[in-house]
């Protein structure tokens, strides 16, 4: 195993992966930029190192400096987290050659399914269906105008080097379609460092299913079950749950199957998912695959009873799968909420600012993965996801009933979060039912926003603001308050006997 392990990576994601490693008596090694300097990840590591000015691109996605933070304290490995560099080939690639350890799948396996392009034509070579679309990156030679319309409208732009729903925009028509394009390159770039994109029709109404894989250089491969991860606001994932409710056992089968297939097919090592849309007629078709941890990991961990970041980091140290699927049969039902910072009831804008004070849930199948203290900032330099409350329940309609009062219970002050919105999410009747696709916030966002609507307020609040009205108000002498004297304690006792002594 190793024995000191760079986690190239900030926030939640961060925290998890230094707990991990504590289990398992690997020295940690945190890095930060000038916003980060007292994260509670850097707080928490073992050891530190300053990368850079607070843009992402001066420092959590500087190569250079990323690698020169990891040989200067003697590293072994590092683990990428997920976001930032974690699908970066070249950035693996050069991990390895400096003699470190990369906690994730070989460098050619980045490139070829990383590669949104790529891992669409060995889909096919695997006998997956793939949704149509461009057969490359679009080039300068290239009319993109003539290929949307052979695709068709509506249409997805979408980068070819990443994932997560970054460099991706929706394009219902030829007006909007330079734009999409433009947007979606700059986004890229900025995100992956890679500025292609390319085209793909739009599904009509699909829902969101992935796979989670896991495979190690021995020839051991394996499906954790799969994850419903259609409620999602700008292709970015809100809610996510385990087993997925609408899908029949045969096509769960199914997809199990071709995911191991797929994976088998790239010699993957490590923790990886394969993405599915599924249409409302049940016709699946491959959407890509994640070369990393997924942000929804946990929920897969609370139904496998598995640490999927130890089991990375035991196959990157090229140890077997310390499970079978035989042993690894999901169990109940888990939910996941992730909070973001983000005002849910208004378009999901952006909200910054000092954490000013925070509730944490707890209870038995309860769950909440953060990087959150009492003071941080929160700034625009990053990604608004601040933690993922996730729990577990032995039925779907119990998991429900528990992230709902988790969800109350759960407190960030100090700026706009997700909260709300999630918690209206868990008593609506499409999700209760378990019948809704990624249309989700489109069709029912006013409902939701109304159901928030009215609830009572903050009840901690108004319970605050009445006892300081009760505690202010005349009062008649002898009133009786409701509450027996206190009891005389043995030091008021003592120090009583002993002034009368004296």
């Amino acid at each position: 195993m190793f024995s000191k392990v760079l986690i190239a990576n900030r926030g939640e994601i961060a925290v998890r992966i230094i707990r991990s490693c504590r289990e398992l008596g690997i020295t940690t090694v945190a890095v930060y930029s000038d916003a980060d300097r007292t994260a509670p990840h850097v707080l928490l590591a073992d050891e530190v190192v300053h990368i850079g000015p607070a843009p992402s691109s001066q420092s959590y996605l500087d190569r250079e400096r990323i690698l020169q933070a990891a040989q200067s304290v003697g590293a072994d490995a590092l683990h990428p987290g997920y976001g930032f560099l974690s699908e970066n080939a070249a950035f693996a690639g050069a991990v390895e050659a400096a003699g470190l350890a990369w906690i994730g799948p070989a460098p050619k396996t980045i490139t070829q399914m990383g590669d949104k392009l790529a891992a669409r034509q060995l889909a096919r070579e695997a006998g997956l269906p793939v949704i149509p679309g461009s057969a490359g990156p679009l080039t300068e030679s290239d009319d993109p105008a003539t290929l949307a319309d052979e695709i068709g409208y509506p249409l997805l732009v979408k980068a070819a080097g990443g994932g997560g729903g970054k460099g991706m925009r929706m394009v219902a028509g030829p007006d909007v379609l330079d734009a999409a394009l433009e947007r979606a390159r700059s986004e890229s770039a900025r995100a992956f460092a890679d500025s292609r994109v390319y085209l793909e029709k739009a599904l009509d109404r699909p829902q969101h299913v992935e796979v989670q894989i896991f495979g190690d250089e021995h020839g051991n491969m394996a499906s954790l079950g799969e994850r419903e991860c259609s409620i999602q606001r700008r292709y970015q994932k809100i809610i996510e749950e385990t087993p997925a409710p609408s899908i029949a056992p045969d096509l769960r089968t199914q997809l199990s199957e071709l995911a191991v297939r797929l994976a088998k097919a790239c010699d993957y090592r490590g923790a990886g998912t394969v993405e599915f849309l599924v249409d409302s007629a049940g016709q699946f078709y491959f959407l890509e695959m994640n070369t990393r941890l997924q942000v929804e990991h946990p929920i897969t961990e609370l139904v496998t009873g598995l640490d999927l970041v130890a089991e990375q980091l035991r196959v990157a140290a090229g140890e077997s799968l310390s499970f079978s699927m035989a042993d690894s049969t999901p169990r109940g039902h888990a939910i996941e909420c992730r909070i973001y910072a983000e005002d849910g009831f208004n378009g999901f804008a952006p909200s910054t600012g000092q954490v000013r004070d925070i509730t944490i849930p707890g209870g038995t199948g309860v769950r909440l993965d953060h990087g959150l203290r009492v003071g941080l900032e929160i700034t625009h330099h990053y990604d608004p996801l601040l933690g993922k409350l996730c729990v577990w329940g032995r039925t779907r309609p119990e998991a429900i009933q528990r992230m709902g009062r988790a969800l109350e219970e759960l407190r960030v002050e100090g700026l706009q979060t997700t909260i709300p919105f999630c918690l209206a999410s868990m008593h609506h009747p499409a999700f209760i039912a378990g019948d809704y696709d990624t249309n989700f916030v489109h069709d029912h966002l006013p409902e939701l926003a109304g159901w928030a609507g009215e609830q009572p307020e903050d009840l901690e609040t108004a319970a605050a603001i009445g006892a300081a009205l009760f505690a202010a108000s005349p009062r008649p002498a002898g009133e009786n308050t409701g509450r027996a004297p206190p009891a005389e304690g043995n030091w008021l006792r003592q120090g009583r006997d002993r002034q009368v002594s004296d």
